[in-house]
């Protein structure tokens, strides 16, 4: 190619360039957005939207995982857009102990955290030296513990504390012992221990009816609301917009209520 040719070409080439630019660095308002989600309630919840999305143009690729590390880490690397399955005391902790910085958007629902039992109806049958399954991570491990005080099983040196461990228990009359493991075994667990403490969403995985079979659950008082999680600065990504107008709409609060009947809460 010679000089004169090269010059006339050049135009062409910029403009192109441009454009590649431009389209490669937006995200599109009609596009898809990916959602990491526990399977229950968050995932049948994303299913339920999923539809009124699509017909605003935006297809919604939900990826269902059974732990609350993956979601987090996939998200903060971008191999993810955001997620939807944890509190902000559970965030806050992640963030600190991994240092990621991935910030709350929108409150959706709140999942009341309970006791269970194969062995007890009631908790005044729990023996001396009963064993007590707990969440093994500090969010959710404090939160048990608040549960079991506010049950009168045990008394905390600060009885505020969200994050309070077992270091903290200033009383235990019954003389409880307690097995920390992952949260989402505690379901499977639930025949060889006397308590376990569950949260709403691996119960109801594991067929359990909150109302029904929790000897002690959080109210709707709780103040763990579960979140649409992302990257900071990410919140008015078009996509995500309409993810949480849609999760936060009418019909969204009626399927809540009509489906769970009372084991999730709406929380807007």
């Amino acid at each position: 190619m010679n000089r004169r040719t090269l010059l006339a070409a050049l135009p062409a080439v910029v403009s192109l360039g441009l454009l590649a630019a431009c389209s490669g660095g937006a995200k599109p308002d009609g596009a898809t957005l990916t959602v990491a989600a526990t399977a229950v309630p968050h995932a049948e919840i994303l299913e339920q939207v999923k539809p009124l999305l699509a017909r605003q143009g935006l297809t919604l690729d939900i990826r269902v995982f059974n732990d609350y590390v993956q979601p987090n880490l996939q998200v903060d690397q971008r191999q993810i857009d955001v997620n939807y399955f944890q509190t902000k005391p559970y965030l806050d902790q992640f963030n600190a102990a991994r240092g990621t910085h991935l910030v709350p958007f929108a409150g959706i629902h709140v999942e009341p955290l309970g006791g269970y039992s194969r062995r007890y109806k009631t908790l005044a049958q729990l023996p001396d030296g009963a064993v007590v399954a707990l969440p093994n991570e500090p969010s959710n491990g404090g939160r048990a513990l608040l549960l079991l005080q506010r049950a009168g099983l045990i008394r905390l040196k600060a009885p505020t504390n969200a994050l309070s461990t077992l270091r903290d228990i200033a009383a235990n009359p019954k003389r409880l012992q307690f097995k920390e493991l992952e949260a989402a075994t505690l379901p499977r667990v639930l025949g060889e221990v006397d308590l376990a403490m569950i949260n709403t969403n691996y119960a109801l995985d594991a067929k359990l009816n909150p109302t029904r079979d929790a000897l002690v659950i959080e109210d709707a008082k709780s103040p763990y609301v579960n979140f649409v999680v992302g990257r900071a600065g990410e919140q008015n990504d078009p996509r995500v917009v309409k993810l949480i107008a849609a999760l936060r709409s009418p019909q969204t609060k009626a399927f809540i209520d009509s489906h769970y009947k009372g084991a999730v809460l709406p929380a807007f």
